[in-house]
């Protein structure tokens, strides 16, 4: 079983300012993450995309909730990483969750981002 060490990223979800596409970017342990809103929920995954190092924030969401790279347009899933687009890469992520206090990213105790 994972375990994670919870960092509080914003005291509610206005703070975090998804721009258009809505991605946002945070810092996280003083390196850069994306985060993603679909269907009112908020995923956090790599600030960029495994295949070339494109910037994720530069991409989209598309409407089946998959987060596109910029470049190449590779898709990911934004819950699970899995490459859905056939190339065989896999995105990053990181649980999110809403409490009362804020809002918290979940990083496994042993990585180093």
């Amino acid at each position: 079983m994972k375990s994670f060490h919870w960092y509080k990223i914003a005291d509610e979800e206005a703070e975090i300012g998804f721009a258009d596409n809505n991605i946002a970017v945070v810092e996280v342990k003083g390196k850069a993450i994306c985060l993603g809103k679909w269907k009112d929920e908020i995923f956090a995954f790599a600030y960029t995309c495994p295949h070339a190092g494109a910037l994720l924030a530069e991409g989209r969401i598309d409407m089946m909730g998959n987060v596109v790279c910029p470049l190449h347009h590779y898709k990911y899933n934004i819950s699970n990483g899995r490459n859905v687009s056939g190339e065989g890469y896999y995105l990053r992520h990181w649980p999110v969750e809403a409490r009362e206090a804020g809002i918290f990213v979940g990083l496994e105790d042993a990585i180093i981002i």
